[in-house]
Protein backbone atom coordinates (compact mmCIF):
# COMPACT_ATOMS: atom_id res chain seq x y z
CA UNK A 1 0.00 0.00 0.00
CA UNK A 2 1.10 3.52 -0.77
CA UNK A 3 -0.30 6.96 0.11
CA UNK A 4 -0.64 9.50 -2.70
CA UNK A 5 -1.23 13.18 -1.90
CA UNK A 6 -3.95 15.20 -3.62
CA UNK A 7 -4.18 18.97 -4.16
CA UNK A 8 -5.94 19.20 -0.76
CA UNK A 9 -3.83 18.70 2.36
CA UNK A 10 -4.41 15.36 4.16
CA UNK A 11 -6.88 14.12 1.53
CA UNK A 12 -5.17 10.97 0.28
CA UNK A 13 -5.49 8.33 -2.37
CA UNK A 14 -4.62 4.98 -0.81
CA UNK A 15 -3.04 2.86 -3.51
CA UNK A 16 -4.04 -0.71 -2.70
CA UNK A 17 -2.65 -4.11 -3.54
CA UNK A 18 -4.76 -6.15 -5.94
CA UNK A 19 -3.99 -9.78 -6.64
CA UNK A 20 -5.61 -11.00 -9.90
CA UNK A 21 -5.85 -14.41 -11.48
CA UNK A 22 -8.26 -16.37 -13.67
CA UNK A 23 -10.86 -16.46 -10.84
CA UNK A 24 -11.02 -12.68 -10.33
CA UNK A 25 -9.16 -10.60 -7.77
CA UNK A 26 -8.39 -10.13 -4.09
CA UNK A 27 -7.98 -6.53 -2.91
CA UNK A 28 -6.45 -5.21 0.30
CA UNK A 29 -8.41 -2.20 1.56
CA UNK A 30 -6.66 -0.90 4.68
CA UNK A 31 -3.70 -1.52 6.96
CA UNK A 32 -3.70 0.36 10.26
CA UNK A 33 0.05 0.92 10.09
CA UNK A 34 -0.35 2.86 6.82
CA UNK A 35 -3.07 5.41 7.72
CA UNK A 36 -2.52 5.26 11.48
CA UNK A 37 -6.26 5.79 12.10
CA UNK A 38 -8.61 3.75 14.23
CA UNK A 39 -11.68 2.89 12.17
CA UNK A 40 -14.55 1.88 14.47
CA UNK A 41 -17.65 2.02 12.26
CA UNK A 42 -18.15 0.40 8.84
CA UNK A 43 -21.05 1.01 6.45
CA UNK A 44 -22.14 -0.15 3.01
CA UNK A 45 -24.43 1.73 0.64
CA UNK A 46 -26.11 0.44 -2.51
CA UNK A 47 -27.37 2.86 -5.17
CA UNK A 48 -28.96 2.95 -8.61
CA UNK A 49 -27.54 4.90 -11.56
CA UNK A 50 -27.69 8.71 -11.14
CA UNK A 51 -28.34 8.47 -7.39
CA UNK A 52 -26.47 11.26 -5.63
CA UNK A 53 -25.75 10.85 -1.92
CA UNK A 54 -24.46 13.94 -0.14
CA UNK A 55 -22.87 16.24 0.55
CA UNK A 56 -22.82 15.08 4.20
CA UNK A 57 -20.77 15.78 7.30
CA UNK A 58 -21.07 15.70 11.07
CA UNK A 59 -20.26 18.93 12.89
CA UNK A 60 -19.79 17.10 16.23
CA UNK A 61 -18.01 13.76 16.41
CA UNK A 62 -16.45 14.42 13.03
CA UNK A 63 -15.51 11.36 11.00
CA UNK A 64 -12.54 10.51 8.85
CA UNK A 65 -13.58 8.03 6.15
CA UNK A 66 -11.95 5.51 3.89
CA UNK A 67 -14.09 5.03 0.77
CA UNK A 68 -13.86 1.92 -1.40
CA UNK A 69 -16.11 0.93 -4.30
CA UNK A 70 -17.06 -2.74 -4.03
CA UNK A 71 -19.22 -2.89 -7.16
CA UNK A 72 -19.88 -0.47 -10.02
CA UNK A 73 -18.56 3.03 -10.62
CA UNK A 74 -19.00 6.38 -8.84
CA UNK A 75 -17.92 9.98 -8.95
CA UNK A 76 -16.73 10.69 -5.40
CA UNK A 77 -16.71 14.34 -4.24
CA UNK A 78 -15.38 15.96 -1.08
CA UNK A 79 -15.50 19.60 0.03
CA UNK A 80 -12.91 21.00 2.44
CA UNK A 81 -14.78 22.63 5.35
CA UNK A 82 -11.79 23.05 7.67
CA UNK A 83 -11.97 26.80 8.41
CA UNK A 84 -8.18 27.25 8.75
CA UNK A 85 -7.35 25.31 5.59
CA UNK A 86 -5.87 27.01 2.53
CA UNK A 87 -8.35 25.02 0.44
CA UNK A 88 -11.44 25.87 2.54
CA UNK A 89 -14.52 25.69 0.29
CA UNK A 90 -12.68 23.88 -2.51
CA UNK A 91 -13.75 20.49 -3.77
CA UNK A 92 -11.95 17.41 -5.05
CA UNK A 93 -13.57 14.76 -7.23
CA UNK A 94 -12.41 11.41 -8.53
CA UNK A 95 -13.99 8.52 -10.41
CA UNK A 96 -13.72 5.21 -8.60
CA UNK A 97 -14.86 1.70 -9.44
CA UNK A 98 -14.51 -1.82 -8.14
CA UNK A 99 -11.64 -2.14 -10.62
CA UNK A 100 -9.77 0.84 -9.13
CA UNK A 101 -6.51 0.03 -7.40
CA UNK A 102 -7.14 2.67 -4.73
CA UNK A 103 -9.46 3.88 -2.00
CA UNK A 104 -9.98 7.50 -0.93
CA UNK A 105 -9.05 8.65 2.59
CA UNK A 106 -11.11 11.66 3.69
CA UNK A 107 -9.95 13.36 6.89
CA UNK A 108 -12.26 14.92 9.47
CA UNK A 109 -13.76 18.26 8.44
CA UNK A 110 -14.87 17.40 4.89
CA UNK A 111 -18.35 17.12 3.40
CA UNK A 112 -18.63 13.94 1.34
CA UNK A 113 -20.90 12.76 -1.43
CA UNK A 114 -20.95 10.58 -4.50
CA UNK A 115 -22.98 9.84 -7.61
CA UNK A 116 -23.52 6.34 -8.98
CA UNK A 117 -22.33 6.24 -12.61
CA UNK A 118 -23.02 2.57 -13.38
CA UNK A 119 -26.33 0.67 -13.45
CA UNK A 120 -25.87 0.02 -9.71
CA UNK A 121 -23.00 0.52 -7.28
CA UNK A 122 -21.99 -0.56 -3.79
CA UNK A 123 -19.74 1.67 -1.68
CA UNK A 124 -17.94 0.56 1.48
CA UNK A 125 -17.08 3.18 4.13
CA UNK A 126 -14.71 2.75 7.06
CA UNK A 127 -15.26 5.56 9.60
CA UNK A 128 -13.31 6.77 12.63
CA UNK A 129 -16.44 7.74 14.54
CA UNK A 130 -20.03 6.56 14.91
CA UNK A 131 -22.92 8.28 13.20
CA UNK A 132 -24.14 11.25 15.22
CA UNK A 133 -27.49 12.03 13.64
CA UNK A 134 -28.15 15.21 15.64
CA UNK A 135 -25.03 16.92 14.27
CA UNK A 136 -25.41 15.80 10.64
CA UNK A 137 -25.67 18.51 8.05
CA UNK A 138 -26.10 18.38 4.30
CA UNK A 139 -24.72 20.90 1.84
CA UNK A 140 -26.68 21.60 -1.31
CA UNK A 141 -25.29 19.27 -4.00
CA UNK A 142 -25.59 21.93 -6.71
CA UNK A 143 -24.48 24.95 -4.67
CA UNK A 144 -23.53 27.84 -6.98
CA UNK A 145 -20.51 28.82 -4.85
CA UNK A 146 -19.02 25.32 -4.85
CA UNK A 147 -19.41 24.84 -8.64
CA UNK A 148 -19.15 21.05 -8.51
CA UNK A 149 -19.26 19.44 -11.94
CA UNK A 150 -21.69 16.56 -11.55
CA UNK A 151 -22.34 14.30 -14.58
CA UNK A 152 -26.12 14.97 -14.53
CA UNK A 153 -28.26 17.95 -13.63
CA UNK A 154 -31.20 15.75 -12.53
CA UNK A 155 -29.88 13.22 -10.00
CA UNK A 156 -31.99 10.92 -7.84
CA UNK A 157 -31.96 12.52 -4.38
CA UNK A 158 -33.29 11.79 -0.91
CA UNK A 159 -35.53 14.39 0.74
CA UNK A 160 -32.63 15.25 3.05
CA UNK A 161 -30.27 15.85 0.11
CA UNK A 162 -32.86 17.91 -1.81
CA UNK A 163 -33.08 20.26 1.19
CA UNK A 164 -29.36 20.77 1.80
CA UNK A 165 -28.09 24.13 3.00
CA UNK A 166 -26.00 26.44 0.85
CA UNK A 167 -22.27 26.82 1.39
CA UNK A 168 -22.91 30.47 2.35
CA UNK A 169 -25.38 29.33 5.07
CA UNK A 170 -22.81 26.87 6.38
Amino acid sequence: MKLIKTKIKNLLIVKTNIYKDHRGFFKEVEKSRILKKKFIFDCVSFSKKNTLRGLHLQKKNSQAKLITVVHGKILDVVVDLRKKSKTYGKYFSIEMSHKSNFSLFIPEGFAHGFMCLSKTCTVYYKCTNYRHQKSEITLKWNDKDLKIKWPTKKPILSKKDKNGMSFAEY
